[in-house]
């Protein structure tokens, strides 16, 4: 029987065969990631804001035929948007304007299901503690949050590793 192994957590061809690289040895590899990753959720916030209100607007001109499927769409769409780019490239748009790229703890991009779970794992703990529980990230060298910890994923400036790393880029 064959062992299933995600992609993002197999070490054949890992960038980093002992964890990623710490604050000592590349400060600015983290460089203020709270603030930049905090400022690329508002951003795609906003683009989310949009999406929603485009939702809103169709449901408007459907007389509120659309209704029921806003009421599935809405929820989902957060989810769907923050998987969808996470595990395509490795960033939402407003993490790219920030210089936030996410990685696995092998260095890899993170693939959907890692993506979905670290998407999953945020909504399910910044919800329902109003984003208090990001304050981890304020305690740890790395600056990873909860949701990074328990999905083996962190943030890293893009820049810095293209920088240090060509070939994960």
């Amino acid at each position: 029987m064959r062992k299933f192994d995600l992609p993002s957590t197999d070490l054949v061809g890992a960038a980093w065969r002992d964890g990623p690289p710490g604050r000592l040895d590349d400060p600015d590899l983290y460089d203020g990631m709270a603030w930049r990753r905090a400022v690329g959720y508002l951003i795609d916030a906003l683009v989310l804001f949009a999406l929603i209100a485009g939702l809103w607007m169709l449901v408007i001109l459907s007389l509120g035929l659309l209704w029921p499927i806003k009421l599935l769409i809405t929820p989902l769409l957060p989810v769907a948007y923050h998987t969808y780019f996470v595990g395509r490239s490795g960033a939402t748009p407003g993490m790219q304007l920030m210089d936030v790229e996410i990685r696995s703890w092998t260095g890899r991009r993170p693939d959907y299901v890692q993506a979905f779970l670290m998407t999953a794992l945020f909504y399910a703990t910044v919800l329902p503690t109003g984003f208090l529980v990001l304050v981890v990230a304020l305690f740890n060298d790395r600056q990873r949050t909860l949701h990074d910890f328990l999905a083996g994923t962190l943030g890293t400036r893009r820049s810095r590793l293209a920088a240090i790393s060509p070939q994960t880029a």
